[in-house]
């Protein structure tokens, strides 16, 4: 097994599982202040999702006797609206599955079994992760600004449904 090949590649990976985490909390965050409660829990699963990948990946460096490098690829995009944000979310789950597919071959080229296989299964949560975006962009796609006013309005049900319901009581 040439582990040093592995050990970047799972590095790369790291890399890019921590840009998406960073990513994917900026879209949780703008989400949740415009009160879209949906998607901004799919952004902070996904983001979650991703750190659990960190954690795999990490795990597989460690057994090679790597280390870890935790530095992001890249910097967060300031996007605020939703349909920019799926999209960016789409293309990063996109290109993702593309890397993690050469890489899984790459790691086979030079023996390393365990760490193909790592990155084939997370080729799967991401082509899930890709899904879901996918089915939020045909979302706004069929039902345009209605369903993210859907999304604010049932937080104000919720909102007030917890605090007794209603407008303040006259005095």
């Amino acid at each position: 097994m040439k582990k040093e090949k592995s050990i970047e590649l799972l590095n790369k990976a790291v890399a890019g599982e921590l840009a998406s985490v960073h990513q994917y909390m900026y879209f949780h965050f703008h989400c949740d202040d415009q009160g879209y409660d949906l998607l901004a829990n799919l952004f902070k699963r996904t983001a979650i999702d991703e750190m659990m990948h960190i954690e795999q990946l990490s795990e597989r460096i460690l057994f090679l006797k790597g280390d870890v490098e935790m530095v992001a690829s890249g910097s967060v995009k300031k996007v605020h609206e939703v349909k920019d944000m799926l999209e960016v979310a789409a293309k990063m789950e996109s290109t993702t599955v593309g890397e993690y597919n050469r890489w899984a071959n790459e790691c086979s080229q030079n023996e390393d079994a365990v760490s193909k296989k790592l990155f084939e299964g997370l080729v799967a949560e991401e082509e899930a992760h890709f899904d879901r975006y996918d089915m939020e962009m045909d979302n706004l796609n069929k039902f345009g600004n209605n369903y993210l006013a859907l999304q604010s309005i049932e937080r104000s049900k919720s909102t007030y449904a917890g605090s007794g319901g209603g407008t303040p009581a006259a005095s």
